[in-house]
């Protein structure tokens, strides 16, 4: 799951190839909402990071996010980073999988009781192996039960996210199956970023 959210497009921007992109937004408004994914066998923990490390949070959204053209967060600096991660009540959780890193959920808490899952997703490598389906029912819980580890936010009322065209196949039913409502979709017209894989150069861009 994508964050859509672009810098504005220039003029000079503008002359370049461009994608028709949905945006969709889908929401839970009470805990009873979340469907739980069955849990996948074999060795896979799911693990609070609760040292705000920016060169992990950056690796987990580039190893994620590569191929399906996650790209808003690779121009901030390492400040930027520190300061999103350091927010209160933003957590990041992370699916390992035989001690190795395969996915994660960062969650954002917002006013009023709202929690956004701000990212979610799974390596290539990992994909596939009905992890996504646990690793999202983990995370909402997380979202739902936020407060509890933070005294200064108020209880959960509500959990929402982007998808948008750009994502996994699966990503929509997925949240679907798990008991997220749809209340908004939108088109955006965005420039053509090469897929910078998790490092730049990667894919030979």
């Amino acid at each position: 799951m994508s964050n859509p959210a672009q810098p504005p497009v220039s003029d000079a921007e503008a002359t370049r190839a461009t994608t028709e992109v949905t945006i969709w937004s889908l929401e839970q408004t009470s805990p009873a909402d979340l469907r739980p994914a069955a849990v996948p066998e074999g060795d896979l923990r799911i693990v609070r990071s609760e040292v705000v490390l920016p060169e992990f949070s950056r690796f987990l959204y580039s190893a994620v996010g590569g191929d399906i053209h996650w790209t808003d967060r690779l121009g901030m600096t390492y400040d930027e980073w520190r300061e999103l991660l350091d927010r209160p009540g933003a957590e990041t959780w992370v699916a390992y999988v035989n001690g190795t890193p395969a996915g994660y959920v960062q969650l954002d808490a917002q006013d009023g009781g709202v929690v956004e899952i701000m990212y979610f997703g799974l390596i290539p490598a990992f994909r596939g192996r009905r992890i996504g389906g646990h690793l999202l029912s983990y995370g909402v819980e997380r979202a739902w039960d936020l407060a509890e580890r933070w005294p200064e936010r108020p209880p959960t009322e509500r959990v929402w996210l982007h998808t948008c065209s750009k994502d996994g196949p699966y990503a929509m039913d997925n949240y679907l199956r798990r008991g997220f409502r749809l209340f908004d979709t939108k088109t955006e017209v965005e420039p053509d970023v090469a897929t910078p894989g998790p490092w730049p150069g990667a894919y030979g861009a």
